[in-house]
């Protein structure tokens, strides 16, 4: 994408951030604290981005791609999806391990306060690589500021109890790092994603599993898989709540089955990372059942306005799915509801996530006998 269509896609995603952001405000009775600050910081960008376009400030492709308006579009992305909302971006004061003073900044405060959440909208390689200590100087992990969050929450309790902490990643997070968020007693939303950084890591490293995530974490390790049947008459999205393998077997039975490049390139990089010597025999073995085929997304799909939600990745591997006629199956709900709100529906069945665990078990610890 060139620069100059990129800045296009940034201006229109500026704009549409700024109504939703108002009439956010406007859905709350008595509007929401720091909802005048959050707008007054989308229209800031959207001023940016028109000195771009009118030549008064130069700019690369990778700083368009980085800029506020990612984080803003994640806190209202969560906004959206929380209840109770008593303001975003509100800051409060607290004591650091060491008495200082310090302040941290709130994206969003739900549940009447009970809830504070941090939207990121950083790539999980990126916060990942920063956590291993390969970030620029200054650059504060992913999980410091999980620590500031926790020290702060303490010193400002919501009827007694220290408010809960969601981690809300839009642009996903490494599964370690999910794991070591959640030991620290923070909810984890957002893709659990392959992230090419792992597999430089240790050993220890690399013992997680995928699961965790309520709309992104990925079936069989990370990987969108496609089911042809021979017809299709209409646009269905089908939930399940059951048992999850059994239901995933029973779906796949009979069935031709599909998957992109894309989504198998990332399923043999997080099962080679990840997955024991079980479960890597089982997924060869599941593979030969597959035929993969080239990336090649629909038209209505590369019309989707790209968002937190709708990235590239899942765009190609939904979009490939569309344009073989066929149903996408996926635990990725976040996608198809953003695809959806844009008026593109895709057949799709929708299951709860399923974790690599076989290579967890030789440090887990037994259940009791009774």
């Amino acid at each position: 994408m060139s620069v100059h269509s990129l800045l296009c896609e940034r201006i229109a995603i500026a704009k549409e951030l700024i109504k939703r952001a108002e009439a956010l405000c406007r859905s709350r009775k008595g509007g929401i604290g720091g909802g005048s600050k959050l707008c007054s910081k989308l229209k800031a960008e959207l001023k940016f981005l028109h000195r771009v376009e009118a030549g008064k400030v130069g700019i690369k492709e990778s700083h368009l791609q980085s800029t506020n308006l990612t984080h803003l579009q994640a806190i209202i992305e969560s906004a959206e999806n929380l209840e109770e909302i008593v303001g975003v971006l509100h800051v409060f004061t607290y004591e650091d391990k060491f008495g200082e003073k310090q302040s941290l900044v709130v994206d969003v405060i739900a549940n009447n306060g009970h809830t504070w959440v941090k939207a990121i909208g950083r790539k999980a390689e990126a916060l990942h690589n920063i956590w291993l200590g390969r970030g620029q100087y200054g650059d504060k992990s992913i999980i410091e500021q999980a620590e500031d969050f926790l020290q702060a929450s303490c010193q400002q309790p919501v009827q007694y109890s220290n408010p809960h902490i969601i981690f809300a990643f839009y642009n996903g997070v490494s599964c370690p790092m999910a794991e070591r968020l959640k030991e620290m007693g923070i909810s984890v939303r957002g893709d659990i994603v392959a992230v090419n950084a792992l597999v430089e890591g240790t050993k220890e490293d690399l013992h997680l599993d995928s699961s965790g995530s309520d709309d992104g974490a990925l079936s069989y390790g990370g990987c969108y898989f496609i089911f042809k049947e021979k017809v299709l008459t209409e646009q269905a999205v089908l939930e399940r709540e059951e048992s999850v393998l059994p239901v995933l077997e029973e779906f796949m039975k009979g069935k031709e089955l599909f998957a992109c490049e894309s989504a198998v390139k990332d399923f043999q990089v997080i099962l080679e990372t990840l997955g024991g010597p079980g479960e890597k025999s089982r997924a060869a073995l599941f593979m030969e059942r597959v035929t993969v085929v080239p990336n090649q997304p629909s038209e209505r799909a590369l019309r989707l306005v790209p968002s937190s939600k709708i990235n590239r990745r899942s765009l190609t591997i939904f979009g490939t799915g569309d344009a073989l006629k066929a149903i996408t199956m996926t635990a990725n709900s976040g996608f198809v509801r953003a695809a959806a709100n844009q008026g593109v529906r895709f057949s799709v069945f929708i299951h709860q996530p399923r974790a690599l665990t076989e290579s967890k078990e030789s440090s887990a610890t037994p259940l009791p006998k009774h």
